[in-house]
């Protein structure tokens, strides 16, 4: 949701939806984000704004996940884990780790390109949320980076290097520099971020967990250590669980802000920006504030996070959000689609109409959504929303289907499918997370002309409710009708209550697919039109 620029305040989450593990910088007057975007393709994605608050979503620094045979399909706990965007000698670069094969990097002259393919900078398993610091002071280039258990049998520490200063190589076998397991209490330490200030080298890293960590940030006088540590944001008594992980910009005007994620279940990790300065003792040396140079970080108030804030001291700037809605101008779906893996030639079609023309793929996993890479994909909006998209599904084969989905450990779709007597029929369908098979969640129903309004309200905590509108006065196994102009029929509710639910690191999300069983030939295609998505509950512009 945009924020008004003549509001003085702006509200918590500036970016109400799945951003996992942002990084934020700052390029003259314009600021640049990228996220996590695991197995799904395009990746790292790309977010501008001027003034911290509104922000859109200008593309992708990824465009197909490597080696690619190994992203043939859906895996939704690999790929790119928590991404560092950094400016340095005139181009943009991205750091990340693949905690199955190591650290990567990317970069470009500009923001949208054209981004060099992945170079791996350091090859192993378990290296995770790198991130790089070329010292304007010294001439000297380091990385840090995080361990991920699954992989390494290690974790709670974060290793730094030195980095050849072209960002292609590193220079030494690292040493660990922070141990947590030699931090009472402290646990899961991982997310690093690596700056330059005061004449110290501070690294801001999370620990504790997404659901129930803090944020620390860590000092010291070389890049090596030793390093003391500090608090500097957590929950207190607000209900922002696990506030942390996320990046340090300064303003022109020199005003100092935190922008980090608060997971929130089946929405997945939304973004939330904190005041910050500097002046707060406290740490583990003993060395006098004065020795410090300015204290150490204090985020949100007083080391709580903000639901409100005066705005940042930036020139006002028009509301502004990533794109939701669609109509698929020439057939091409717009930046905020992501495929579940690497796209393969023939699964959409362009042409010269408006319509997302998805080919109805053959696979023998017709069965289980959460098994096909050909699902386009984009994030559940963390407010009570309604989401609608025509659909007409074309000739086609028998068993062919298409349809608008609610993905996750769990999933629910609803849409149209073809029969052995060539008829379409309405279907709704879920699985439940332990379910290898989906079951009908509603009887099927005549579908006249192969075409239906699609819906589902999301209410609080991520409750879908599913509805349809196939234009079919004749329909009576539920003659509800909504009023609202939505065909001679109106939408007609199907199905039970169904609670979205998370992936393993990801939020639910909003998917298109088409589909048919295996079997010999084109099995048709679905024709996808006005994809909508509407607030339902009106909230105080932030």
């Amino acid at each position: 949701m945009s924020a008004d620029p003549a509001e003085p305040v702006y509200r918590n989450p500036v970016l109400d939806a799945d951003w996992s593990d942002p990084d934020v910088i700052r390029v003259g007057d314009d600021f640049y984000l990228t996220a996590s975007s695991f197995g799904r393709v395009p990746g790292l994605p790309l977010l501008h704004s001027r003034d911290l608050v509104n922000w859109t979503l200008v593309g992708h620094a990824l465009q197909r996940l490597e080696p690619e045979s190994e992203f043939a399909a859906p895996r939704h706990d690999c790929g790119v884990w928590a991404p560092s965007l950094r400016h340095h000698d005139g181009r943009f670069w991205i750091f990340w780790g693949d905690p199955d094969r190591g650290v990567f990097q990317v970069n470009a002259p500009e923001i949208r390109g054209p981004w060099t393919r992945p170079h791996l900078v350091k090859a192993g398993k378990g290296l995770i949320d790198p991130c790089p610091l070329w010292d304007d002071e010294t001439g000297e280039a380091y990385l840090v980076h995080a361990w991920a258990k699954s992989r390494s049998g290690v974790k709670n520490r974060l290793t730094g290097h030195r980095m050849h200063p072209h960002g292609t190589e590193l220079l030494d076998e690292g040493k660990v520099i922070v141990d947590g397991d030699r931090i009472p209490g402290w646990f899961t330490l991982e997310g690093p971020k690596l700056y330059r200030h005061d004449g110290w080298f501070w690294i801001f890293a999370p620990a504790g967990g997404v659901e129930t960590g803090w944020q620390g940030a860590f000092r010291s006088r070389a890049f090596f250590g030793p390093y003391e540590e500090k608090v500097v944001l957590e929950q207190k008594d607000t209900d922002v669980n696990g506030p942390h992980q996320g990046g340090w910009v300064r303003t022109p005007s020199g005003e100092d802000w935190f922008l980090h994620f608060q997971q929130r279940g089946a929405y997945g990790r939304v973004i939330h920006l904190q005041p910050m300065r500097w002046g707060g003792g406290g740490g583990t040396s003993r060395s006098s504030e004065a020795e410090s140079g300015g204290g150490w970080p204090v985020i949100g108030d007083d080391g709580a996070p903000v639901a409100e804030h005066r705005r940042p001291d930036l020139p006002p700037q028009p509301p502004a959000a990533p794109a939701t809605d669609d109509d698929f101008p020439g057939g091409r779906p717009g930046r905020q689609w992501q495929w579940t893996a690497n796209p393969r030639d023939g699964w959409a079609t362009h042409h010269s109409a408006d319509g997302l023309r998805l080919t109805c793929v053959r696979t023998p996993d017709a069965h289980d959504l959460r098994a096909l890479p050909n699902v386009l994909t984009q994030r559940l909006p963390g407010t009570p929303c309604t989401v609608e998209v025509d659909l007409r599904l074309d000739d086609g084969e028998p068993g062919a289907r298409a349809g608008l989905a609610v993905l996750g450990d769990a999933y629910s779709w609803i849409g149209l499918q073809r029969g052995p007597d060539g008829t379409v029929r309405l279907v709704h369908r879920f699985a439940e997370t332990v379910a290898d098979q989906e079951r009908d969640a509603a009887p099927p129903r005549p579908a006249p002309g192969g075409r239906a309004r699609l819906r589902v309200d999301i209410d609080a905590g991520a409750r879908c409710r599913f509805s349809y509108d196939t234009g079919d006065t004749g329909d009576t196994a539920n003659t509800a009708d909504t009023g609202d102009g939505a065909g001679p029929g109106g939408f007609r509710p199907s199905g039970q209550v169904f609670a979205a639910t998370p992936w393993r690191w990801v939020g639910a999300l909003l998917g298109l697919v088409a589909l048919a069983p295996t079997g010999q030939g084109h099995a048709g295609t679905a024709t996808f039109t006005q994809f909508r998505i509407r607030i339902q509950e009106k909230r105080a512009d932030r």
